[in-house]
């Protein structure tokens, strides 16, 4: 097969939607399939990432991302990720795909919807969608939400009836290397401490919630010996900021930039800090705990259903100076907690969502 992927990173969007899709375009070329991507160069974007896996990247242009006087269309919760217009996007994509006879186009963004994928869609054998918000149409073959507490019914008057809905975090799309280690990081949870916190919030994090992490967690009673592994993706602002604070710490601290072996230091950690995206999949699969750190309004719902099932605690940045040093405390001082939020969460995932994805992109074409 043939297959296209239509997706963005920016400093504004963050990087989860490029990533999730370069761990599904992984597995399809594994399988022998070709993938290629489409992207706008906005601030931030992965188009080096992407190129660096040995995937085709076509850059769209930069545009003038501001509405037209009179356009009287409504617009979408998303519209501005867009950076321009969705029939100046759906024209110049159209343009790119012309001839290439592509079996799928893989479509994950915000600011895109129903009306866009019509008009590719005559470029294309059939779409798939990859959404989390469910508030919008679609014009798809497959719809893949992998968020837990969403249901098949959320999107039955938003796809037509034809569309095979793949619902859940067993569909998330996780690296193969979550379900390889899984076995070792479910075993290390048996004996609970808490010695390393793993904090990853994203690999943008604009507004520096790391360094708002890092100030609670120095002026909390967390003993000092507690090691912190911190993450930081490449194209993060406050990159700098967050390092000259780590070495002031008086935790043994480390500050990684763009890792590739992020299973490998959620199996050494015994509690992560991190944000209410897809990561928490690859948290879930590997029993990790985690203090999850709601960045932004999609992660709500994310954040609530890991709640509920007691896999996760939720906190709002609003509540960071009060609540976080206090709970990581409590965590320390009685680690059998970890283990109760382990059991739970590794019961969501198990890391095998990517072969079910490609089995029924295979069994459509």
């Amino acid at each position: 097969m043939k297959i296209a992927f239509r997706t963005d990173a920016s400093i504004q969007i963050g990087t989860g939607h490029v990533m999730r899709c370069l761990t599904l375009a992984d597995e399809l070329r594994r399988q022998g399939h070709e993938c290629v991507f489409l992207c706008r160069e906005h601030e931030g974007h992965l188009g080096d990432l992407i190129s660096q896996k040995g995937f085709k990247l076509h850059l769209l242009a930069k545009t003038d991302s501001r509405k037209k006087p009179g356009t009287s269309e409504p617009e979408l919760a998303h519209a501005d990720w867009l950076g321009g217009s969705w029939q100046k996007d759906a024209k110049e994509t159209s343009d790119l795909l012309h001839d290439q006879q592509l079996d799928w186009l893989v479509v994950d963004h915000y600011a895109l919807d129903a009306r866009w994928e019509r008009m590719v869609s005559r470029e294309v054998g059939q779409v798939m969608v990859i959404d989390d918000l469910a508030d919008r149409e679609h014009e798809c073959a497959v719809l893949l939400d992998q968020n837990l507490g969403r249901q098949p019914c959320d999107y039955d008057s938003l796809v037509p009836s034809y569309c095979n809905k793949l619902i859940g975090p067993q569909y998330a799309l996780l690296r193969p290397e979550f379900s390889e280690i899984r076995p070792e990081s479910l075993a290390r949870r048996q004996s609970p401490k808490l010695e390393c916190i793993l904090i990853s919030l994203g690999g943008v994090d604009r507004t520096n919630v790391t360094g708002q992490v890092l100030e609670a967690l120095a002026e909390s009673d967390l003993p000092s010996t507690v090691e912190l592994d911190i993450v930081v993706g490449a194209t993060a602002p406050c990159l700098e900021g967050i390092q000259r604070q780590a070495a002031e710490l008086r935790f043994p601290a480390t500050v990684s930039v763009g890792v590739d072996d992020m299973a490998e230091r959620m199996c050494r950690a015994d509690l992560a800090i991190g944000a209410a995206g897809s990561t928490s999949w690859e948290r879930c699969c590997l029993g990790l705990p985690c203090v999850l750190v709601i960045l932004a309004a999609n992660q709500s719902s994310i954040g609530s259903a890991l709640q509920r099932s007691g896999s996760a605690v939720t906190i709002d940045t609003n509540d960071m100076e009060d609540k976080i040093g206090d709970l990581i405390s409590q965590l320390f001082i009685k680690p059998s907690l970890l283990t109760d939020v382990s059991e739970r969460a590794q019961k969501i995932c198990d890391g095998n969502g990517c072969a079910r994805v490609t089995t029924a992109m295979d069994w459509q074409v």
